[in-house]
């Protein structure tokens, strides 16, 4: 399967230079280009792209209000009934970027310095497109910190979690790996992965990285 790529960005050598390094990789191709947010969410409607490579700071419109509206609600119902996903990698200069946080809280998988290697961006764009992160978990807690001024309350989703699943909950949240979780718990690893599907299912959220947004969100860490 080809994993098709939007790359958005306003600068024109940064998108043909970040295109030739994409199509020169086995197994992906870009579909298409936008210059602001705006040309990003009618692209990411038109061409329902595999991932998209989503610069912050853009004109027009940014690239966290563009991820907003890629993950809203209404167009997550629409690529539902369509049996498609998206999924969004914001591209920053500075690391731990408070936009690049807020990204992430509207549904990003992660964040890549701009400087990254080829390497590392086609390891990123395979790693979301198998439905993971970019950013380990264990980061992603340290960027979130104190970035939520009032916790939200408690959903009452959360509340239907068993107890074993609320101590998986808090270890992942907490940035451990499976295998950590665990050791932590005293499950095996594929009885993890279980909660945690799980978990994700009762609580309607996408990945990993998300259940470390939630936990943030309700001060739940």
């Amino acid at each position: 399967m080809t994993i098709r790529v939007l790359l958005v960005d306003d600068q024109e050598l940064f998108r043909e230079g970040v295109r030739v390094i994409v199509d020169a990789q086995e197994g992906m191709e870009v579909v298409g280009t936008a210059a602001d947010g705006i040309e990003a969410v009618r692209q990411v409607d038109e061409l329902e792209p595999d991932v998209v490579l989503m610069d912050v700071r853009m004109p027009e419109m940014d690239g966290v209000e563009a991820t907003r509206q890629i993950f809203s609600p209404e167009r997550l119902a629409r690529r539902a009934a369509a049996g498609t996903v998206v999924r969004v990698v914001v591209l920053t200069t500075f690391d731990l970027d408070d936009r690049a946080a807020t990204a992430i809280r509207h549904g990003a998988s992660g964040f890549l310095l701009k400087d990254t290697t080829p390497a590392q961006l086609r390891d990123a764009v395979r790693t979301v497109h198998a439905g993971n992160a970019v950013l380990a978990p264990r980061e992603l807690s340290a960027l979130l910190e104190g970035r939520f001024a009032a916790p939200r309350p408690t959903p009452a989703a959360y509340l239907t979690l068993t107890d074993k699943e609320r101590e998986v909950f808090a270890a992942v949240a907490r940035g451990l790996s499976n295998t950590e979780v665990g050791a932590l718990v005293f499950l095996s690893e594929s009885t993890v992965k279980t909660h945690v599907g799980a978990i994700l299912r009762k609580l309607g959220l996408r990945d990993r990285v998300q259940i470390v947004v939630f936990a943030h969100e309700h001060a739940l860490t």
